[in-house]
C-alpha cells in the first residue's frame, strides 16, 4: 500500500549507511540505482514489436536466446480453450472464493502480499461465521486438502501485516499438518538459510551470520538476494488462489483486511438498532488517510472511531480462470514454492514442509521445479528451459540409454515451444500468463513480460484504451530518470499516430487522487506520498517530458485524446438519536457494545465487560424502532434506483445530520487495462517501476482475448467487440457514473459464483446503451459531465484535497489548515471562525445556511452526485516542488517511490 512508503525513510537510511543487524524492509518498496542504457527508447512513430520496455545493465531478460519464442517474452505461451470470469469489487469475488474453498477436495495454493486469517469472505459476520477464512482453511485441511500458502515476509519496521501471525495462526491451529505457510524473502539470512546448500559457497568463504549482518550495504547486496543493481527493497505482490489445480482466482485483491467492498462502497458502518448488521468488524474498518492498520494480530484492537470517521472504500477488479491457463499458474506457483523451499526450508528437516512434485504437462513452459539429480546430490534450481537442456548434456556419461530418453523429452518440449508461439488466429478464449520476476523472487533471470504486454497492447490498439490502476508512474524519455518503464512513451506514440492519421482514438485513465495518506499532506510523515504524487504528476503533465507535454510538443491537443480521473464518494454515519436512546436504556456506550461484537466474531477470549455490553445493548435495541437500520448507510442514493437523498429520513436535529455526512476518496486498487473492448490485461502489477521492471516486486498478470464477438460501435461506426472485455468495461463504467444498481450482500447472483456460471450483464438495457460506445459524443458528454458535476458537488460540500484551486503551499494552508487544522491556522494569525468545529472529511458547514435550511441546501448539492467519478486535479500544487517540502529526497531514497 502506497501510504506505507512514508515509513520507509528510516529503513532506507539504514541500508544507505551500514546494516548493523537484521533490518527488515518494506511492502512494495525496492531500490534500483542508475544504470547504463542498453536499449534505445522507442521514438514516436517508430513502434518496435519486441523492444524492451526499460533498461537492464545486463541486457539479459527471460530465457536468454529463447525468450523471443513466446509473445511478450513471457515464460509461458498463449493458451486457447480457456474460460474467464470477472468480479468488480470484493463482495462478489470473495463470495466466489468461499464457494471454491468449500468445494476443495485436493489442494489449495495461495500467493498473497497479505493474508488475514480472520477475514470474513461473506458478510455480515453475524450470519456467516463459518465463512471466516481461517475456519474455511481448517475445515479443508480436516478433509485432507493439502494447503500451501506463500506470503510476503514484510519489513516489520515499515509494515503492520504481521505475516508471522498469519503463519503461526494457521499452522499452530491446524492439527492435521496439512497447512504449510512459507514467508519470503528473509531480509537477512537466518541460521537455517546459511546452513543450506544455497549458501555453501558463502560458508566456504569464512563468513558467518554475525559477520554478514554487520557488512556495509554494498557488500551485503553482493552476497544476499541481490540481482545486479537492486537492493533489499522488494516484495511478493501477487494475489493468486488455485483450487484443486482446476480453477484459479487472481487479480488485485489480497485476502486481507480492508479489501472487501460492494459496488456502492458504503463508507459508514454504525448500526444503532442492531449491532449484528455490522459489515466491517474489527480491523476491517479502516481508513488509511486517518491511521494505518495497527496490531493486526489482535482482531478487535481497531482504534479508528467509526462514530466520527468513515472508512475508505476499496475499488478493485479480480478474475476467475479455468482451462489450460491454470497449468501455467500452477507451474509459476510450484517454481516459487520449490525455490523458497530449497533456499530456506529444506535444511530445517521439518516433515511438514516438502517440495511440490509438479512438472508442467503443457507444452511451452520455460522453467522446471527444483530437482536433485539423485538422492543426496546438490539441489539444482532450474528456472529456464535452456539451462535444463544443458544440464542433461552434462549427464551424457551417466548412460546413453537414459540420455536418449531425455533427448526425446527435450525434443518434445522444443516442439511444444515452437508450436505454442501463434502464427495466426487461434480458436477459443486465448489467455496468456505474464509476470515480473527475477533471481531474488523466483530464482530465474529477469522477466518483465507484463511491461512488454502493456506496451504492445497500447501500440496495437485501434480506437480506445482504458487503464485503471493504483499508481501511474512512467516515462516517455531518459530525462525522467530514475523512472525507467516506457509505457508512457507507448501512449504518446499511439496518440500522436492517431492524430496524424485522423483516427478516432481516446484513452481514459483512472487512478487514486492520493495514494493513501494520513491527514495533512504537508507533514513530514507524508514525504513518501508527496514523492509518489510528484512522480505521477511528472508522468502526466509536469516536468517537461510528461505524457501531456510530449503530445502537445508534437502539435497535438492532448485533451482530445486522453483524460485522467479519480473516484470519490460520500455516506452518512448513523449517530442519530436512536443510538443515544439505546445507550441510555442499555446503560452502555455504543462503542463498548461494538467492541463486544468484534470480540465475539473475532473469537477473542478477553476478560472485561465488552461481551456483556454487547448483550445489554442488543437487548435494549429490540425496544427501539428506527426502520430496522434501513438508513445506516445512504450509499445507494448515488447509484441506479437508489432513493433520492432529499427523501431519506433522520432521527435527530438538522445540525446532527449535517455533521453525520462524510466523504472520502474511493481508493482505486485495480491493475487493469482494456483495449478496444477486445483485450483485457488484469493482474497484480501496478503501473510503475516497482511492478513493471521485473527486478523488483514479483507480479503476475494475464492477457485475455475472448473469441465471442458482439456487435458494438466505436465513434458511431460498427465495431466487433468481444463479450468478455466489453461487459467488464461497461460494468465498471456504469458503476463509476452511477448507472449500476447497488449490491445486496445477502442476495448473491451469478456474479457471486466461481467460474462455471457466466457473468450476469443486462445487454441492451438503457444503461448498457449509454456506455456501449466509449468514443461517441453522447458517452463523452455523459462521462465528462458526470465527473464535472460530481467534482463541483464534492468541492462545495466537503472541500476535499487535492483540488485545482490549491496551486501552492500558501493556498494549501489557507484551504486546509483554516478548515481542518484550526489550531495551526490560529497560530499563524488566520481567521478560523466557524470552521474550527469541523473535521476533515465532514461537511464544511459555513458553505450553507444555518439549521434546516442549510441541511436542505446540502442535500440539494448531494442529490446531483451520480456514482463516484470525479476529475483529477491536474493543477494541484503545480507551482511547487511537491516532494521537496519538508524532508528532502536523495538519489537512493527517491527511487523507492517509483
Amino acid at each position: 500500500m502506497a501510504f506505507l512508503f512514508d515509513k520507509m525513510k528510516d529503513a532506507v537510511k539504514d541500508v544507505k549507511s551500514n546494516i548493523k543487524g537484521p533490518k527488515p524492509q518494506q511492502e512494495t518498496g525496492h531500490v534500483q540505482t542508475q544504470s547504463e542504457d542498453s536499449d534505445q527508447p522507442t521514438q514516436p512513430g517508430k513502434p518496435g514489436k519486441h523492444t524492451h520496455s526499460h533498461i537492464h545493465r545486463s541486457g539479459i531478460c527471460s530465457d536468454g536466446d529463447k525468450h523471443h519464442l513466446h509473445r511478450f517474452q513471457s515464460f509461458a505461451p498463449q493458451r486457447e480453450g480457456n474460460n474467464a470470469k470477472w468480479y468488480v469489487d470484493g463482495c462478489g469475488y470473495f463470495w466466489a472464493v468461499s464457494v471454491a474453498l468449500e468445494q476443495a477436495r485436493e489442494s489449495i495454493w495461495i500467493l498473497d502480499w497479505w493474508l488475514s486469517p480472520e477475514l470474513y469472505l461473506r458478510r455480515p459476520p453475524a450470519k456467516n461465521e463459518q465463512y471466516r477464512l481461517d475456519k474455511m482453511l481448517f475445515n479443508a485441511a480436516h478433509r485432507g486438502v493439502q494447503i500451501n500458502v506463500i506470503v510476503y515476509k514484510e519489513v516489520t519496521q515499515a509494515l503492520t501485516l504481521s505475516s508471522s501471525h498469519t503463519k503461526h495462526w494457521l499452522e499452530d491451529n491446524d492439527k492435521t499438518g496439512n497447512i504449510k505457510v512459507f514467508r519470503h524473502p528473509d531480509h537477512l539470512p537466518d541460521k537455517f538459510t546459511l546452513a543450506s546448500g544455497f549458501w555453501n559457497k558463502i560458508k566456504e568463504s569464512g563468513l558467518n551470520a554475525a559477520k554478514i549482518s554487520s557488512l556495509p550495504g554494498d557488500a551485503l547486496k553482493g552476497i544476499y538476494g541481490m540481482n545486479e543493481d537492486s537492493i533489499l527493497y522488494w516484495a511478493h505482490h501477487e494475489k493468486l488462489c488455485l483450487i484443486d489445480g482446476h480453477i484459479a482466482f487472481m487479480g488485485g485483491l489480497d485476502m486481507c483486511f480492508g479489501r472487501w467492498d460492494t459496488n456502492q462502497h458504503s463508507i459508514a458502518d454504525a448500526h444503532p438498532s442492531d449491532l449484528n448488521h455490522i459489515v466491517f468488524p474489527g480491523q476491517d474498518y479502516n481508513n488509511a488517510r486517518i491511521m494505518d492498520f495497527n496490531d493486526v494480530k489482535n482482531y478487535q484492537a481497531n482504534k479508528l472511531d467509526r462514530k466520527v470517521n468513515s472508512r475508505m472504500g476499496w475499488s478493485d477488479v479480480s478474475i476467475c480462470l479455468s482451462g489450460p491457463i491454470v497449468e501455467d499458474l500452477k507451474a509459476h506457483f510450484a517454481q516459487r514454492w520449490n525455490f523458497i523451499y530449497f533456499e530456506k526450508y529444506d535444511v530445517r528437516r521439518n516433515a511438514r514442509y516438502q517440495p511440490i512434485a509438479y512438472h508442467p504437462n503443457r507444452a511451452g513452459i520455460i522453467g522446471h521445479p527444483y530437482v536433485q539429480a539423485e538422492p543426496g546430490a546438490p539441489v539444482e534450481g532450474e528456472g529456464q528451459f535452456h539451462s535444463f537442456r544443458e544440464r542433461l548434456r552434462d549427464q551424457y556419461d551417466k548412460g546413453r540409454a537414459r540420455l536418449d530418453e531425455e533427448r526425446i523429452e527435450i525434443r518434445q518440449h522444443q516442439r511444444g515451444i515452437e508450436q505454442s508461439y501463434p502464427q495466426g488466429p487461434l480458436g477459443g478464449m486465448h489467455i496468456q500468463l505474464m509476470r515480473s520476476c527475477t533471481k531474488w523472487s523466483h530464482g530465474v533471470p529477469v522477466e518483465h513480460s507484463i511491461a512488454n504486454a502493456y506496451i504492445e497492447t497500447i501500440r496495437d490498439s485501434k480506437h480506445f484504451v482504458y487503464i485503471e490502476n493504483q499508481f501511474f508512474i512512467t516515462a516517455t524519455a531518459d530525462e525522467q530518470k530514475p523512472v525507467e518503464n516506457r509505457i508512457g512513451a507507448a501512449m504518446v506514440e499511439r496518440i500522436v499516430r492517431a492524430a496524424r492519421n485522423g483516427e478516432d482514438y481516446h484513452m481514459i485513465i483512472n487512478i487514486p487522487a492520493i495514494p493513501g495518506f494520513a491527514g495533512d499532506l504537508k507533514a513530514d510523515d507524508a514525504l513518501g506520498t508527496r514523492a509518489i504524487m510528484e512522480f505521477q504528476y511528472d508522468s502526466i503533465n509536469r516536468g517537461g517530458h510528461s505524457i501531456l507535454e510530449s503530445i502537445a510538443a508534437q502539435g497535438v491537443n492532448p485533451m482530445q485524446y486522453i483524460r485522467f480521473y479519480n473516484l470519490r464518494n460520500y455516506d452518512r454515519i448513523n449517530v442519530s438519536a436512536t443510538m443515544a436512546r439505546v445507550e441510555q436504556q442499555a446503560g452502555v456506550a455504543y462503542d463498548d457494545a461494538r467492541k463486544g461484537h468484534d470480540q465475539q466474531y473475532g473469537q477473542v477470549s478477553e476478560s472485561g465487560g465488552n461481551a456483556d455490553a454487547f448483550n445489554r445493548y442488543q437487548n435494549a435495541a429490540q425496544n427501539v424502532h428506527d426502520g430496522g437500520g434501513r438508513w445506516d448507510s445512504v450509499a445507494e442514493c448515488y447509484m441506479l434506483g437508489g432513493e433520492d437523498i432529499r427523501n431519506v429520513p433522520w432521527s435527530g436535529d438538522a445540525q446532527s445530520e449535517m455533521d453525520a455526512f462524510v466523504s472520502e476518496e474511493l481508493y482505486i486498487h485495480s491493475k487493469l487495462l482494456i483495449a478496444d473492448d477486445q483485450k483485457v490485461i488484469c493482474g497484480s502489477a501496478n503501473l510503475n517501476d516497482r511492478s513493471q521492471l521485473g527486478t523488483h516486486d514479483s507480479e503476475i498478470a494475464v492477457l485475455i482475448e475472448d473469441h465471442q464477438e458482439i456487435d458494438s460501435q466505436m465513434a458511431g461506426r460498427p465495431w466487433k467487440a468481444r463479450k468478455y472485455a466489453a461487459s467488464l468495461r461497461r460494468e465498471i463504467f456504469r458503476k463509476h457514473i452511477g448507472l449500476l444498481a447497488p449490491q445486496n450482500i445477502e442476495q448473491p447472483d451469478a456474479n457471486f459464483m466461481p467460474i462455471g456460471d457466466t457473468n450476469k450483464y443486462d445487454w441492451g438495457s438503457r444503461e448498457d446503451q449509454a456506455v456501449a460506445d466509449p468514443l461517441s459524443p453522447q458517452f463523452l458528454d455523459l462521462w465528462q459531465g458526470t465527473a464535472a458535476t460530481n467534482t463541483a458537488s464534492f468541492a462545495k460540500a466537503f472541500h476535499p484535497i487535492p483540488a485545482d484551486n490549491v496551486r501552492n503551499w500558501k493556498q494549501y494552508d489557507e484551504f486546509f489548515e483554516r478548515f481542518f487544522k484550526p489550531e495551526e491556522a490560529a497560530k499563524k494569525g488566520a481567521d478560523t471562525g466557524r470552521p474550527s468545529t469541523w473535521k476533515y472529511g465532514h461537511v464544511v458547514a459555513e458553505e450553507f445556511s444555518p439549521g434546516q435550511q442549510g441541511l436542505g441546501e446540502l442535500k440539494e448539492v448531494l442529490s446531483h452526485i451520480r456514482g463516484s467519478l470525479v476529475e483529477m486535479p491536474l493543477l494541484f500544487l503545480k507551482e511547487e516542488d511537491i516532494a521537496k517540502e519538508g524532508l528532502g529526497l536523495n538519489s537512493l531514497t527517491e527511487v523507492v517511490y517509483t
